[in-house]
């Protein structure tokens, strides 16, 4: 299950995972571990698989024709076995599976895991080494570990994203767009599986590992939990039609350009960078002026500094400042639509973009964001629903006579 000669996508290379999961949070865990090498064994009911197969039918899952990319993107490189968990033939298959593991990864809810005897207990008892790795939405302990959730609820709505990035005075909340708490609670979940799996190689011992979605979205909004704690939050606010936010450091802020795009300074040392902006957009008395000599007395000028900076911006297209800008090495960039990133230098250089092609269909994808000696992943296509289950069972043992028995009963697909 490794990658590509030349790519270092055998990292992982032996380890064993069992996922019983759905949708998109722990699943991506999965596929990011299936990219470095594991080998990665996802568990889906007989009849309906991982309900996150259907969404394309309902026209949510990105996808072109019958593939469904948002399906490729959270389960490429694995396998999928058919299995009943809930019949006691099921059940004893998915634990030998489990006694040949490295790590379960799951995110079903507590109580149904208790359930249906997967807990860490039952799980332990066949292998005491596992690494028993669960997303929530709230968390493994408390009144509401149980409650079902998904990251538009406990990571965008409860875990504050949402309000905080909402300007004060609109009528709404903003939108959370696709799965974006899920997939930063899988790198996080990720994280902690290779720290358990370090563990687990030095001291032959397994670990429970924990991440939920509310603790997610508070960790990526910690500058803003620290005011909140400090009595200094400050939320966004929807400035009045025809009016902008004048910051302390004018440096900092957001242009327009004459074809109505815009670009951002974010000059923190604005000191350091004022004479190379005013030398690169050709306004030497901007640097003479006294009114902005330096940072103190630009603060006290701000809004005017904002203003001579807003018609130096508005003069030229987004086009012209990048050629502008070129060779500068002042902290800007452009407001970058999605739609621009796939042909961005730096997202073409660094392969940040993966390409599956396995000869039927090719279509592009995120890589993870992580590299080992500056290379990508390999990726390969996620699994049809059930089609490694002859695969796995003749792997424990089964012969094909019991698996068409197992098949006829319903158990596996």
């Amino acid at each position: 299950m490794t990658g590509d000669p030349g790519t270092p996508g055998d990292l992982f290379a032996g380890v064993r995972v069992v996922e019983l999961a759905q949708f998109v949070f722990v699943p991506v865990t999965g596929a990011l571990l299936a990219d470095w090498g594991a080998d990665v064994v996802k568990i889906e009911h007989p009849e309906t698989g991982d309900g996150y197969r259907g969404l394309v039918s309902q026209g949510i899952g990105a996808g072109t024709g019958s593939l469904n990319v948002s399906w490729e993107l959270a389960n490429r490189g694995k396998r999928s076995v058919a299995l009943d968990v809930k019949t006691a033939e099921g059940r004893a298959l998915f634990l030998r599976l489990i006694a040949d593991a490295d790590v379960f990864l799951t995110n079903m809810l507590p109580g149904s895991l208790e359930r249906l005897g997967l807990g860490v207990d039952e799980l332990r008892a066949v292998n005491p080494r596992l690494i028993y790795a669960r997303g929530h939405g709230y968390g493994a302990r408390g009144p509401d570990a149980d409650k079902p959730a998904y990251d538009a609820t406990a990571f965008w709505a409860r875990g504050g994203l949402g309000r905080t990035l909402t300007p004060v005075g609109l009528d709404d909340p903003i939108a959370q767009r696709g799965a974006l708490g899920d997939r930063n609670g899988a790198v996080q979940l990720a994280f902690g599986v290779a720290a358990a799996l370090f563990k687990q190689a030095r001291t032959g011992e397994g670990s429970v590992v924990d991440v939920s979605l509310l603790a997610t979205a508070m960790w990526m909004l910690g500058s803003d939990v620290l005011s909140a704690l400090q009595g200094t939050f400050q939320p966004a606010v929807l400035p009045a039609p025809g009016t902008r936010p004048v910051p302390p450091n004018p440096l900092t802020a957001n242009f327009r350009t004459a074809d109505g795009r815009h670009l951002t300074l974010c000059f923190l040392q604005p000191d350091k960078y004022w004479p190379d902006l005013c030398r690169a957009v050709d306004r030497p008395d901007l640097l003479a002026d006294e009114r902005f000599a330096d940072i103190r007395v630009r603060a006290q000028h701000a809004a005017e500094c904002l203003a001579a900076l807003d018609e130096v911006f508005a003069a030229r297209t987004l086009d012209e400042w990048r050629t502008a800008f070129a060779d500068e090495s002042f902290p800007w960039e452009p407001f970058q639509a999605v739609t621009e990133m796939a042909d961005d230098r730096q997202v073409v250089a660094n392969g940040y973009l993966g390409r599956i092609d396995d000869g039927e269909v090719a279509f592009a994808m995120p890589a993870g964001a992580v590299q080992f000696d500056e290379r990508p992943a390999a990726m390969r296509r996620a699994p049809g629903h059930g089609q490694h289950t002859d695969e796995v069972l003749l792997g424990l043992g089964l012969s094909m006579d019991e698996i068409i028995d197992l098949k006829v009963a319903d158990v596996v697909r």
